[in-house]
């Protein structure tokens, strides 16, 4: 049974040849240079029919330039800054001990209530870390130096004391911390 096998196997081979030669003649004879001649024909006919859209170049238009400081309105980036003036009449206690709500910048803070006791009028924030903390006029909240002014039932005001970025004197803004729900 051995030798019997064996010649299949080699009769099997030779036939895959014999069959995988005549495919191969058959591809070979189909790819003759007679269609060929007409996909070339027609390669260079659809190339004479294309015109290229080619829109012009826009106009470059001429550079004008301008002088940085012109009006003398900006402040040179390159120059110090004017020194602080210490004797400025509006200047923040830097020597006060810091209350706890001066820890947290106030776009941090959430106004979320008020709270009358006693002819005293608190207002509830909450800090970032979920805490609700009791604030009174006259308390320091944020980093600003803000101190509490009003507090009423649907916002809380605040007078900060910043300093100017162009003089670097100390001026006073109001902020508004809205009630949230």
């Amino acid at each position: 049974m051995i030798p019997v096998s064996e010649y299949m196997k080699t009769k099997l081979s030779a036939i895959c040849y014999l069959t995988s030669s005549l495919m191969l003649a058959t591809l070979l004879t189909a790819c003759s240079s007679d269609q060929g001649d007409d996909l070339d024909q027609y390669m260079r006919d659809a190339a004479k029919d294309v015109q290229p859209k080619i829109q012009p170049l826009p106009e470059v238009k001429s550079y004008m330039a301008l002088q940085y400081n012109a009006d003398n309105m900006l402040v040179d980036p390159f120059r110090a800054r004017k020194a602080v003036n210490k004797s400025s009449a509006l200047q923040p206690n830097l020597n006060r001990p810091k209350e706890p709500m001066e820890a947290y910048p106030l776009e941090s803070l959430k106004y979320v209530g008020m709270l009358s006791r006693s002819k005293l009028t608190y207002a509830l924030v909450k800090t970032p870390d979920n805490a609700v903390q009791q604030v009174k006029v006259g308390n320091y909240v944020g980093q600003n130096f803000g101190r509490v002014t009003q507090i009423t039932d649907s916002e809380l005001i605040l007078k900060e004391t910043v300093q100017d970025d162009l003089s670097g004197d100390w001026i006073e803004r109001e902020s508004v911390m809205a009630l949230q729900e």
